[in-house]
């Protein structure tokens, strides 16, 4: 081969790399750009009765709420949170209660356990959903405010 040849190879096997390098660069800048594009349109995840294995029926909530509540350090019990749910909500999680004086006073409890906007948001517990009529997010607020207030749902026997 003609050194000549053997030149213009080098040359363009340099350049080749050149590109190669300078390619991979862009794609690398490129990368949090894209990432951050994607990540930013992403939807927390949110945790559910389903997507803990549970049917999302009232027994399936209570059990996913008390998985939430033992990973957060929430005490209480399946048989004190179903009596609860059942005094105040029927087990109904988009009952609201529009007659009450937290009603006059723009604040109606929601959901299973008749949280009020406030409490829900005060003591909503990380990972849940921020909608009060969500089961889950729901059990587990007002769990979380019973502890607080009462040491636990199991201690609540009446409206609280």
């Amino acid at each position: 081969m003609p050194a000549a040849a053997q030149h213009r190879r080098t040359r363009t096997s340099r350049l080749a790399r050149k590109l190669a390098v300078a390619g991979t660069g862009i794609a690398v800048l490129a990368l949090p750009v894209i990432g951050a594009t994607s990540a930013s349109a992403a939807t927390p995840t949110v945790t559910t009765a389903t997507s803990l294995g549970y049917a999302n029926t009232l027994d399936g909530w209570i059990q996913a709420s008390l998985q939430v509540m033992a990973q957060n350090g929430i005490p209480g019990s399946y048989d004190s949170i179903y009596r609860n749910i059942i005094r105040e909500s029927s087990g109904n999680p988009y009952a609201i209660n529009n007659w009450d004086s937290n009603a006059a006073a723009g604040t109606p409890s929601k959901g299973l356990l008749q949280v009020i906007d406030p409490t829900f948001q005060g003591y909503h517990v990380s990972g849940t959903s921020w909608d009060p009529y969500d089961p889950v997010a729901n059990i587990t607020a007002a769990c979380n405010y019973a502890a607080q207030r009462y040491g636990s749902i199991d201690n609540v026997w009446g409206a609280y």
